[in-house]
């Protein structure tokens, strides 16, 4: 046997005695000789722990309560009348703060929603938005009843006109603040009011379309 081969097994044998050394043990009731337990396994003696993930749907009313357009009239300004509708969302979210449940949690969230907003008059047409994007949600509080939240999220949101061939995608931002209910389950309910932000571009012009929003949404997380 070489001094390489000496040496290999030397250090096999070093680490291997470290490794188990600190592993929980007990005494054989027969023999008297110790084992380790047989509960224990690798990841639960590391304890190792999973982030916590979240999800969330919620649905609720729509108001487009502002419209900008400052295209030159002979670029076609934007003239439709739309500003009542509803909307769904769904939300994956990853829980990064709190995790000792001794602050309050931050989560991390990949939504992804739509929205219909009915034509006020027989001389308009229906809006329909899908956004999808990032959002940051941060709880106000630990271990209560209700627990107050605020969110901001950017999104990428697609606008289309019906009608009108095609669509047009934009930015858009978003903050809300809302209540969640604790329940004695893994089920929460929430309430909450956002506002948007959107702006869109227009063919030919340098001048943007921008879009103001309200909404008001219940909810539920698991």
């Amino acid at each position: 046997m070489s001094k390489y081969r000496i040496a290999f097994f030397l250090l096999t044998c070093f680490f291997s005695t470290s490794l188990f050394a600190n592993f929980p043990t007990k005494p054989d009731a027969i023999t008297g000789s110790t084992k380790l337990y047989k509960t224990d396994s690798l990841h639960k003696y590391i304890n190792i722990v999973k982030v916590p993930k979240q999800y969330s749907f919620e649905f609720g009313y729509r108001n487009l309560f502002s419209v900008i357009d400052k295209t030159p009239i002979a670029h076609s300004p934007y003239v439709n009348s739309a500003t009542h509708g509803y909307g769904f969302l769904f939300d994956y979210a990853w829980q990064l703060s709190g995790l000792n449940k001794k602050r309050p949690a931050v989560f991390l969230s990949v939504p992804m929603g739509y929205t219909v907003i009915l034509p006020d008059n027989s001389g308009s047409k229906r809006i329909s938005m899908l956004n999808y994007g990032w959002t940051t949600r941060h709880e106000l509080a630990v271990n209560k009843p209700i627990i107050p939240y605020v969110s901001y999220g950017l999104f990428l949101n697609t606008l289309k006109i019906d009608g009108i061939p095609g669509g047009v995608m934009g930015h858009q931002t978003q903050f809300e603040g809302g209540l969640n209910f604790n329940t004695k389950s893994k089920l929460k309910y929430f309430a909450k009011i956002q506002y948007s932000y959107t702006s869109y571009p227009k063919l030919g012009v340098k001048e943007r379309i921008h879009f103001q929003y309200a909404d008001v949404r219940l909810g539920m997380r698991f």
